[in-house]
């Protein structure tokens, strides 16, 4: 049986590299915005002579994820695992002087797109599939009011599946990766010195070790 894994968020970062790494293993079914972004993934992927589907649509699109998930069904039958690393990381901004739109952005993202994806997501991957959440830790920290916040309550969503499910599956993982020399830090720490960071091919093999 194939194994195949999706990943929403996929376009670059993290998601791109565990994209990489699972794709030696799995079927990648690789979500995300950009579909130039997701392209050059494909090329990577194919290069080490592995397989995706491209799937560019944005997850906040009820509608668009909805039938990506009955098709993924129609086709494989189920996933094996899930990577979820799509974020709107909003400007560093004092909570008094969030911008609307990002806020906006933020809410849709980072929370809403959630509440409909583990629905969708949860039969596919059955009971001993297995999905993966990304903590960071920036609630409550100064000028970081919309993305932390959002973030915040993703993970605490991810934290309620983990429990519900810790007994009957599917095995819900919420990790914590090192600062990465990622676009999206790069927002934050523009001018923070990047050659300390992790790499972010070694982090996603670091990563995907913990859960086996």
């Amino acid at each position: 049986m194939t194994q195949v894994a999706l990943i929403t968020g996929a376009s670059r970062g993290l998601g791109a590299a565990l994209a990489l790494e699972l794709s030696a293993s799995h079927h990648v079914v690789a979500v995300a915005r950009t579909t130039g972004a997701l392209e050059e993934l494909d090329d990577r992927i194919q290069a080490a002579g592995h397989s995706a589907t491209l799937a560019p649509m944005d997850i906040t699109n009820v509608d668009a994820m909805r039938q990506l998930c009955r098709s993924i069904h129609d086709r494989w039958g189920r996933i094996h695992f899930w990577a979820h690393t799509a974020i709107h990381a909003a400007p560093l901004s004092p909570a008094m002087h969030i911008d609307s739109r990002d806020w906006d952005k933020s809410v849709a993202t980072n929370m809403n797109a959630m509440g409909h994806l583990i629905p969708f997501i949860a039969p596919l991957l059955g009971e001993d599939g297995q999905a993966m959440f990304f903590e960071d830790f920036k609630a409550g920290e100064k000028f970081a009011g919309a993305y932390g916040a959002t973030k915040a309550a993703q993970i605490a969503l991810a934290r309620s599946w983990q429990a519900e499910s810790a007994k009957h599956g599917p095995k819900v993982h919420i990790v914590s990766p090192a600062p990465m020399a990622t676009a999206t830090r790069a927002r934050f720490y523009p001018g923070e010195d990047r050659e300390s960071l992790a790499d972010v091919q070694s982090e996603a093999r670091r990563l995907l070790s913990l859960v086996g």
